[in-house]
């Protein structure tokens, strides 16, 4: 493992957090269109591009972070869903 790898990994696990915490915080809004249907689009497209980019380069750091950070926009593209049907 590279000496660096730790960095990555570190910076993977805040930005999944601070994604974990939006999805809670956007799950007891009170209005769901605060939140843009396209961000999550527009995630899960990115998202599946750079994990496919990230397997070609085998940086597992980042096919790990952006597999999560694929769910996480699939789970914030359902909650919006199922949100929105609510009101």
């Amino acid at each position: 493992m590279n000496d660096l790898n730790w960095v990555g990994w570190a910076a993977s696990a805040i930005l999944i957090a601070t994604l974990v915490k939006q999805i809670h915080t956007q799950w007891h809004a009170e209005e769901v269109e605060s939140v843009s249907v396209w961000l999550f689009v527009g995630q899960i497209a990115a998202s599946i591009g750079f994990v496919i980019y990230s397997i070609s380069v085998s940086n597992w750091v980042f096919v790990v972070t952006n597999s999560l950070i694929l769910v996480t926009a699939v789970v914030g593209q359902v909650l919006y869903w199922v949100r929105s049907k609510e009101t």
